[in-house]
Parts: structure tokens; sequence; C-alpha cells
């Protein structure tokens, strides 16, 4: 690559981190473009796509993130203390930064990269929810499908407050984690889970505006 395309392809990569973070996965491109300094089309000759470039401004760190967040669940002592940890760490994760928000909702199947860190995390997410269970602290309906719906609409609360209410995000998931206790479980829930596809299906629908 010659030297002017390497400070273009720079330029992009540290705006696109500025922009994913402030607004999410579904910047416009051409929004990059202006903050690099660069054209429309420079943007496309390097990197091809929204999900490559994607790939290559988000996965390794999302990855780490998510990585790290569920590592220190496993391994604290208490399975209910991971459980909350896990999903109090994964919520501020999302209120603090957009497009970690966008990647644990899994929207980009074409950025690979990216999919593989969502997959390690799901999987590591059933881990957690399976030892909290075990240990007979989390209540036994509870599902993972369960668990992504509750980062989907903690995101959405943390992206709507904004501002207005930076905080209000923790409120709800301190009452949602009570209500997540095994004692809390007597009643029947009005439906089943979603099934995987009804997972999908509303997780990857339109984007936001």
């Amino acid at each position: 690559m010659r030297a002017d395309a390497q400070r273009n392809a720079e330029k992009l990569r540290t705006a696109a981190a500025e922009l994913f973070q402030e607004r999410g996965l579904h910047v416009p491109l051409k929004e990059i473009a202006r903050r690099a300094g660069v054209s429309h089309g420079t943007l496309y000759n390097l990197f091809g796509s929204r999900e490559a470039l994607i790939d290559e401004v988000v996965a390794d760190q999302a990855a780490a993130r998510l990585d790290e967040a569920a590592q220190r669940a496993l391994s604290c002592e208490d399975a209910w203390e991971g459980f909350a940890y896990y999903v109090e760490r994964l919520c501020e994760l999302q209120a603090t930064d957009s497009a970690v928000a966008d990647v644990v909702g899994g929207r980009f199947p074409g950025a690979e990269r990216l999919m593989a860190a969502c997959g390690r995390s799901m999987d590591a997410a059933q881990r957690i929810v399976d030892r909290a269970k075990g240990a007979g602290a989390l209540r036994p309906d509870f599902t993972n499908a369960d668990l992504v719906f509750t980062f989907a609409s903690s995101a959405m609360l943390a992206r709507a407050s904004g501002e207005a209410a930076p905080g209000a995000w923790r409120r709800q998931v301190a009452f949602l984690l009570d209500g997540l206790r095994a004692e809390a479980g007597g009643r029947p829930l009005p439906v089943g889970p979603p099934t995987e596809q009804q997972v999908y299906d509303a997780l990857t629908g339109p984007p936001r505006p």
C-alpha cells in the first residue's frame, strides 16, 4: 500500500472508531469519510464495505472487553455474584460505548471476526447462566434468549435516556436482578422463552434511524 493510502486508511480507522463509539455501527459511512477528511470513494477503495471496516476497527477491542467480562464473571466464587456482575458489566459497556451495544446485538452477520466474537460471548454467557441456575441462585425459567433481550432493552434505555438521565439503566438493572433470583420465580411466566430464530429476527430487523 502506498504511503498516502496508508495515511488515509489510518485516518479512516481513527474516524470510524470515534463515530462507532459515539453513535453505533450504523453511522453513515459518508460521515466517517468526512471526519477523516477523505472522499467516500476512498473509504470503499480501502475497506470495501461497512462490515470490513467494522471488523478492522471494532472486532478485536470488542472481543477483548466481552471476553474479560465473561472471564471475571466465571472466576467469581459465588455463581450469583458472577451472573450479576456479568449483567451489570455488559449493560455498562453498552451504555458507555454505542459500538459495543451494537456488537452485543449481533446485527452484522457479514462482519466475520465480529460474529466470531459474538459467538464466543454467547457461549460464555450460557455457562454463566447455567452456573447460576445450577447453584440454585437464578430462577430456573431464565434462558440465554432472555439474557439477550435484557441486554437489548438496557441498551435502548441507555441510548434513549442519554444525558437526561444517564444512570437510569443502572436502576432498572438492579430491579431486574432482584426479580431474577430463584426465590422470585414462584409464579409461571405469561409466555415461553423466544426461540433462537425469534431472537435473531428481533435483533436484526430494520436498523434504528
